[in-house]
């Protein structure tokens, strides 16, 4: 149930056989992405349980299960801006339903990050999707 913009990222990394490659190119992912102004980076949008500092911003548009799911991220950690980046391609444009239908640990599997992040990263990254999951379930719940 990914969407394109995650199938992408998938399809890049199959041809990314070494792992220094396919952590470059999350770093470009990271980079790529346009950071958060300073006035939003609250505590209201800071993820708790990482090791870095991470900020995720919903933006919901409409109500109940449909409500479309968009968000932005940042880190002070190039890394984790392109794990920002990669849940952004799994979630963003999802309805908030399909968001909680999304099995992120079965899709970041495909990536292989688990295998190679640290267990600080790791649990940060699980912080984050549960942040994601929250949200969308509460826009769900009304």
């Amino acid at each position: 149930m990914a969407s394109p913009a995650f199938e992408e990222i998938a399809e890049t990394f199959e041809f990314l056989d070494d792992w220094e490659d396919r952590y470059r190119h999350v770093i470009e992912l990271g980079k790529a992405m346009d950071p958060l102004e300073e006035a939003v980076k609250v505590p209201a949008t800071k993820v708790e349980g990482c090791a870095s500092q991470v900020w995720i911003l919903p933006q919901i548009e409409g109500e109940g299960a449909g409500a479309v799911f968009r968000f932005r991220g940042d880190s002070d950690a190039m890394i984790v801006r392109g794990l920002i980046a990669v849940l952004h391609a799994l979630y963003d444009g999802l309805s908030a339903g399909e968001v909680l239908k999304v099995d992120a640990g079965g899709e970041l599997a495909r990536l292989g990050l688990n295998d190679h992040l640290s267990s600080q990263r790791s649990n940060g990254l699980r912080a984050m999707v549960e942040r994601i999951r929250l949200l969308a379930a509460e826009k769900v719940s009304g």
